[in-house]
């Protein structure tokens, strides 16, 4: 019991660690928005040349932030979810129901990613106006989200159901 406690515990701090990593992406994806929207503001008003590829950048960036921003938002369980039907009942019942909830995620996420492949494999041949890069580069955050989805929701599975079971066989071992 106390190998699963200690499991638990190290793949929960990895996964925190690789959200954590997504966070900055996006964060420092952001940053990046905000600079070269100021730059094209100043380049409109100010030296009347406007920089065309701010806009492709942008829908390249927008992309990142909302895709890894999502997988985050899956790991720290913070994700948009109604939870007015859940709460309503107990707890072994309510664990079941978050279980299967997550067993359906994941199988979203596991669609999203292969989809992502897809698309990539798609546009490689194809160039994003301005930029001169494949438009797969636009179509990687999805596959980065559904990877990053479905590793995070697995693992939430296993760990709550090793945490379902836990008590159980302690009680399991107290009767013996």
């Amino acid at each position: 019991m106390a190998d699963r406690a200690l499991i638990i515990a190290r793949a929960e701090s990895v996964l925190a660690k690789i959200s954590f990593g997504c966070i900055v992406v996006a964060s420092c994806a952001l940053v990046v928005l905000i600079v070269t929207f100021g730059w094209l503001v100043f380049g409109r008003y100010v030296l009347n040349v406007t920089p065309t590829w701010v806009e492709q950048l942008a829908l390249v960036l927008i992309g990142y932030i909302a895709f890894l921003g999502a997988a985050a938002g899956i790991h720290d369980d913070s994700h948009l979810g109604v939870t007015m039907f859940r709460d309503a009942f107990g707890e072994r019942i309510r664990t079941v129901g978050v279980i299967i909830v997550d067993i359906i995620l994941a199988i979203f996420s596991v669609v999203m990613f292969l989809a992502g492949i897809e698309l990539m494999q798609f546009g490689w041949d194809t160039r994003l106006p301005m930029l001169n890069v494949p438009e797969s580069v636009r179509t990687f955050s999805m596959v980065c989200c559904g990877g990053l989805m479905a590793v995070f929701l697995i693992a939430r599975i296993i760990i709550r159901i090793f945490k379902f079971t836990l008590p159980a066989q302690a009680e399991l071992e107290e009767g013996r």
